[in-house]
């Protein structure tokens, strides 16, 4: 009887710590607790395909792709393509609210916000390479980051950028068919 009583008890912990862990483990993305409906935040992303452009004797990079993704505080988007030097009509969307929201969790509950600016050096035997950037306002604090793709550096690139980015690259398939 005594036995019963111990493993009934021993059991508690165990069942309160699966109830807790197993949601957590189902539901991977960032928890939308800490989102105001006071947050005030806009973005600007841009992903450039550069290439190295030779004129004889001389070198230059240029950009053969630019995207460029505007969200504004209520959700409005404005994507913008130039290729070749072309610019195409800019595509208006407008996100949802939740979608909205996961965005605005991402970058306030992951600390993205306080991410020091730095330099990614790339790599000088590359001719070609996708550079990304990304300026982001919440709340009057603003970070603006520029990167290369990670086999474009030998620099470490955090992972929370990338989460950024990731989440912004889901996006823009949504505005463009």
């Amino acid at each position: 009887m005594v036995r019963l009583i111990v493993l009934l008890l021993g059991a508690i912990p165990v069942l309160a710590a699966i109830f807790i862990v197993v949601p957590q483990l189902l539901r991977p993305e960032i928890p939308n607790v800490a989102v105001n409906p006071g947050d005030i935040m806009s973005i600007e992303y841009s992903k450039q395909h550069l290439k190295k452009i030779s004129f004889g004797l001389t070198q230059s990079i240029g950009a053969e792709r630019t995207e460029v993704l505007i969200i504004d505080n209520n959700g409005q988007a404005t994507y913008s393509l130039t290729k070749n030097g072309y610019s195409e009509p800019d595509k208006k969307y407008q996100l949802s609210k939740d979608e909205l929201k996961r965005l605005t969790a991402l970058i306030k509950e992951t600390g993205f916000i306080e991410i020091p600016q730095t330099t990614f050096q790339v790599k000088s035997d590359l001719n070609e390479y996708d550079k990304f950037g990304l300026q982001v306002v919440l709340n009057g604090k603003s970070v603006n980051l520029q990167w290369p793709e990670q086999n474009a550096t030998v620099d470490f690139i955090p992972p929370i950028i990338n989460q950024v980015q990731n989440r912004l690259d889901v996006i823009i398939p949504e505005i463009i068919k």
